[in-house]
This record gives structure tokens, C-alpha cells and sequence, in this order.
């Protein structure tokens, strides 16, 4: 799998890409890797949101999700994650893993970029 502009699409309008707060959202993905669906799971603050991998599995459960795609913005421009950000996918793909719900990427949103974690290889 490998970001392209439509997902990208997919995941600018499901955050604000250069507003405040930060917000976090992913999208449902069908077998054919078909978005079927986006949800909103937190927004926070100037400097980061709370992320609960439990209310994301359960909205991609209730969704009947295949696979899911995370998306959340950065404010500032600066589109390269934190080590929070690789943190937090590591424990989303490995909690998936368990669920059977492939993550196939982690975008990251700018006004004016995008950082994918699958194009650069981590994930």
C-alpha cells in the first residue's frame, strides 16, 4: 500500500490541516481497500490529542473494517512525526495485528504537505 493523493484527500478533509486543535481521525477500508467510511476519534490541544487504539478498534469493529488508515494533522507545518506519533502507531498496528485489522498507514497533514509512515517504510 502506498499513500497516494486520494487518501491524502480522504485525510485532509476528515482533519483541519492547519487549525487548531490537533485532530486525530481514521478511515474504514473494505477488502478492496475501498474507503467506506471516517471517524473522528479525538481532538485536542496546541501540542497533541488523547488517542484510545480501544475506541478506534471498536468504531473499525462496528464499521466491519478490514483494514484502516490513521490520519491527524500538525498545525505548525512540520509534517515529520514525533516519537510520540511512531509510538503510538507501533502500538495501533500491533494491537490491529491482534484484531485482524491491517493498518496500512499513518498520515500525517500540513496545510500544505503530507508525511505518509508507509511510504517511508514504517510501517
Amino acid at each position: 500500500f502506498q499513500a497516494e493523493d486520494g487518501i491524502r484527500d480522504h485525510c485532509v478533509t476528515g482533519v483541519q490541516t492547519c487549525a487548531l486543535p490537533i485532530y486525530f481521525s481514521f478511515l474504514f477500508l473494505n477488502r478492496a481497500n475501498f474507503v467506506t467510511g471516517k471517524n473522528q476519534i479525538s481532538s485536542g490541544g496546541m501540542t497533541g490529542t488523547v488517542v484510545d487504539p480501544k475506541l478506534i478498534f471498536k468504531a473499525a469493529l462496528d464499521a466491519k473494517a478490514v483494514s484502516i488508515i490513521l490520519c491527524h494533522n500538525h498545525p505548525s507545518g512540520n509534517i515529520r512525526p514525533s516519537e510520540q506519533d511512531k509510538v503510538l502507531t507501533k502500538k495501533i498496528v500491533s494491537a490491529g495485528q491482534l484484531m485482524e485489522i491491517s493498518v496500512l498507514d499513518h498520515v500525517i497533514v500540513s496545510q500544505h504537505a503530507y508525511f505518509s509512515f508507509s511510504d517511508e517504510g514504517l510501517i
